[in-house]
């Protein structure tokens, strides 16, 4: 049983993304889009919540060690993420590549979800050891 828990936890620490999937990929913009990458890097803590992330018309829900990169329309998006709270970060998204952190804190019956902008270089060092999770679900409508 040890073995096994520490075979587990060894592929997880060498493989780098705890979700299942392709290691980071860059997704190009184009002249009338941006991309608002949102990646969530590997914590235990929480790493049961997998609340959907929405960006514009997409969702997805991203596990630890997970991004997605959500191709929006040049222009004002929200982004925004829900539990026992929510949490929303509007983007001024011209054509270009953004990035944003999903964190969680204490919550009293689950995790409270927190949307941090990060810096380019910053996200670079810290998305490079995620991996794409899943293809987008269909977000709420008007």
């Amino acid at each position: 049983m040890r073995c096994a828990i520490f075979s587990a936890t060894a592929l997880i620490l060498i493989g780098g993304c705890a979700v299942q999937g392709r290691p980071f990929e860059k997704v190009p913009a184009t002249p009338s889009t941006a991309v608002i990458y949102v990646y969530r890097p590997y914590h235990y803590g929480s790493s049961l919540l997998r609340p959907p992330v929405t960006c514009g018309d997409e969702a997805a829900r991203i596990g630890p060690g997970g991004y997605h990169a959500f191709v929006v329309p040049a222009g004002k998006t929200t982004c925004e993420v829900e539990t026992e709270t929510a949490d929303q970060v509007d983007v001024d998204a011209q054509p270009g590549s953004y990035y944003i952190r999903e964190e969680f804190g204490w919550g009293a019956l689950t995790g409270h979800p927190h949307l941090n902008p990060i810096d380019h270089d910053e996200a670079q060092t810290e998305i490079g050891k995620c991996c794409v999770q899943e293809e987008p679900q269909a977000g709420p409508t008007p």
